[in-house]
């Protein structure tokens, strides 16, 4: 039984990615995403400004004027939401937790995906598969999709992004669109950074269209300057004091942030993906509409 504060924000979120989808990305998600092909549609009449290349000269031929073959893309895709749930997905300090920026952005995505007859289903993942929500088409099927992002309750903490990648590749037998939607936080040793899911992520991204989000928090860059605080680690439940009064304590927490954007980054760059990088508390459409673009721009070369 969902409580009425699930049920309340289930309905917000509903109100306000439609209104965005129809209001502001209508046209964009399409123009951004490639169908699966391109299929035969009907011959013409040439006309002045169509491709040579794509006259007819059989029909031509038999007719005594140049005609063109006209094709359209084959549109229906199938879109995945592989969204981390582990601890740390519970954080945020802006009026916002990243797990509930999460469901806005993937309700968004949906919505958009729904709109343009595409099918969309969720993986839900923390150091394991939580659940997995078969693709489907409708306005239903992704109310279930926003109501299992905010009221699902995972079993794991910890993260596992290699794991979920591979799941997801061995589940689909066509060319998707997958949205891996996490904080995609390394972890780090000392003098090295270990990266277990960059092997996976040039896997899928070899067979399928990958688009990683990441969710941040200004405070995993900055501590402010508020003397002694715990904190605690979400996702191993480890307690630890900081001196925030202390400026080497403060630079020492934005070297470290910094170093894993730097390792993150290059292998993004590496397995040849832009990540769309949203923050909490500030809005997200106007990112989304800028990698919708910039993917329409690349497209169009």
């Amino acid at each position: 039984m969902l409580s009425p504060e699930i049920r309340k924000k289930i309905r917000s979120i509903e109100i306000r990615t439609s209104r965005l989808v129809s209001d502001v990305l209508a046209g964009q998600y399409r123009s951004a995403f490639k169908g699966r092909g391109m299929e035969f549609e009907e011959v013409r009449p040439y006309l002045i400004g169509d491709d040579v290349r794509s006259i007819d000269w059989n029909v031509s031929a038999r007719v005594g004027e140049p005609h063109v073959k006209v094709f359209r893309e084959e549109r229906e895709l199938t879109v995945i939401l592989a969204v981390d749930l582990s601890g740390s997905q519970a954080f945020g300090t802006r009026a916002t937790l990243k797990r509930e920026l999460v469901a806005e952005v993937a309700a968004t995505l949906a919505f958009s995906a729904i709109r343009s007859n595409d099918r969309v289903g969720m993986l839900l993942f923390t150091d394991r598969t939580e659940a997995f929500i078969p693709p489907r088409k409708g306005a239903r099927h992704v109310l279930r999709i926003v109501r299992d992002l905010l009221a699902f309750e995972p079993v794991g903490r910890r993260t596992n992004i290699a794991r979920a990648l591979d799941e997801v590749s061995a589940s689909l037998s066509k060319r998707s669109v997958v949205c891996v939607i996490s904080d995609f936080l390394p972890t780090l040793h000392s003098d090295s950074v270990s990266t277990p899911w960059d092997g996976a992520l040039a896997r899928l991204r070899r067979r399928h269209d990958v688009v990683p989000i990441i969710v941040s928090d200004i405070r995993e860059r900055e501590l402010p300057d508020v003397g002694i605080i715990e904190m605690e680690d979400l996702e191993t439940g480890a307690r630890r004091l900081f001196d925030t009064s202390s400026r080497w304590v403060r630079e020492g927490w934005q070297e470290v942030a910094t170093e894993r954007a730097a390792a993150r980054d290059r292998l993004f760059r590496k397995a040849r993906v832009e990540p769309l990088v949203l923050e909490t508390g500030a809005d997200f459409i106007a990112p989304l509409r800028a990698h919708f673009a910039r993917r329409e721009a690349r497209r169009s070369r």
